[in-house]
């Protein structure tokens, strides 16, 4: 299946939900214009990427932190409660297969605690895959919990065979190798990283799965931070680029397709042939013919893992 890909590095409004969705409406309009059938936005695109505790002085920078962090979790968004569904109507009215990463806020249970989750909605609207970060990063652990497998799945949509990894995600070998046993097209790669290193990433991943690799950051510089921002000034200067997005392509050789595009905020388009992937494991299939099985093998345990359950008395 021959397709356009959109990927959009365009910044959101940092802590500002509401905002954040307009302007992922207006991407998703603007995707579709050009004829787009899947568009993929950044790591945690509503309402941005935490990168300021990159930034804060540990121990040193208490109270800025806390007040910071109370903003994102006001702004965090609710999926059990319809927090996507502009976004879900949108995908449908356009019949737009989207990949969008957020703040995810738990109300089921703490009610407080935040997810670095990233949801795979079908064109016709619907919300096939919700897949929480495994392992927040170093000092992300101190924004969000971690996630559990029920998400570490590979789902058909209209336009293919989607999995995703948040960011580090991608070097966990076995998290990877998790999706490649599912018959993959498409490997997505939401992130905050950017550079050659992540790159010749990325063009392994594409090797080694035999897939389509797109990924992206988002581009920002200091001036797209809100004039509201707590502690702007101390943490940021106005002219800086906080991050070059570098939004990529990367065929199933581990040949770039498109990108990566550095330091635009913009969207990146190019054509793929979703059928690449399965032709490209012919020779190497590292979960199929290239594998041993009665050597390795890897369990992994999809059940949900609430951090409670009630026992109710009968009746």
């Amino acid at each position: 299946m021959e397709i356009t890909v959109a990927i959009s590095q365009k910044p959101p409004v940092v802590l500002d939900l509401e905002a954040s969705l307009q302007r992922a409406l207006a991407i998703i309009e603007e995707a579709a214009e050009q004829g787009a059938r899947l568009l993929v936005f950044p790591e945690a695109y509503l309402p941005g990427y935490p990168t300021w505790v990159w930034r804060l002085r540990p121990g040193g920078d208490m109270a800025l932190g806390n007040e910071i962090h109370s903003r994102l979790r006001q702004n965090a968004v609710d999926i059990d409660s319809g927090g996507l569904d502009a976004i879900c109507d949108a995908a449908a009215t356009h019949q737009l297969v989207v990949v969008m990463g957020l703040n995810e806020v738990d109300r089921a249970y703490s009610g407080s605690t935040l997810f670095n989750t990233v949801v795979v909605i079908d064109a016709d609207g619907t919300i096939v895959n919700r897949h929480r970060k495994l392992m927040p990063t170093n000092p992300e652990r101190m924004v969000w919990g971690c996630g559990d497998a029920s998400g570490l799945r590979v789902v058909e949509t209209a336009v293919g065979r989607i999995g995703c990894l948040i960011c580090w995600e991608s070097y966990m070998p076995l998290a990877r190798f998790a999706l490649y046993g599912q018959n993959i097209d498409l490997y997505v790669a939401p992130t905050w990283d950017c550079g050659e290193a992540w790159l010749a990433s990325m063009k392994h991943i594409a090797r080694e799965g035999g897939c389509w690799v797109l990924s992206t950051a988002t581009a920002m510089e200091g001036s797209d931070l809100p004039d509201d921002f707590p502690g702007r000034e101390q943490l940021f200067s106005s002219d800086e680029w906080i991050n070059g997005g570098g939004a990529v392509v990367v065929k199933p050789s581990g040949a770039v397709a498109a990108g990566p595009m550095l330091n635009e905020k913009a969207i990146l388009y190019t054509r793929i042939d979703t059928g690449a992937a399965a032709e490209a494991r012919k020779s190497l299939d590292v979960s199929g013919h290239y594998h041993r099985p009665d050597l390795f093998s890897l369990q992994v345990d999809r059940r949900p893992m609430p951090p409670l359950g009630f026992i109710e008395p009968e009746d």
